[in-house]
């Protein structure tokens, strides 16, 4: 019973990438390295915790409206520019860095 459960239940992996796979394409290590961050979750916890708690993050950090969807790009994250200006204040960006991780532990 539980082995048909299993099999019929579905995933998602949610996956960014950042930086050069091309080590020799820049003289900043910071722009040298590609990294991969990758979340797998079931698609039921997708819907009924993950989306709803990264949708409440938005709304309580960014300026989000779902007619102006906040989309997390971590580039714009990192250098705190569009709508994510507010982690410019580091008050702000430690709350949320501490918020985010709460989520992805979960």
């Amino acid at each position: 019973m539980l082995q048909s459960q299993l099999s019929m239940n579905k995933y998602r992996i949610y996956i960014d990438e950042t930086g050069n796979s091309d080590l020799a394409s820049s003289e900043n290590p910071n722009h040298r390295f590609l990294s991969l961050t990758g979340i797998i979750a079931s698609t039921g916890y997708t819907k009924s915790v993950m989306h709803p708690e990264m949708e409440a993050l938005k709304e309580r950090f960014f300026n989000h409206h779902p007619d102006e969807p906040v989309i997390f790009h971590r580039k714009e994250m990192m250098n705190g520019v569009g709508s994510f200006r507010s982690l410019k204040d580091s008050d702000v960006r430690s709350g949320f860095d501490d918020a985010l991780l709460q989520v992805i532990r979960k």
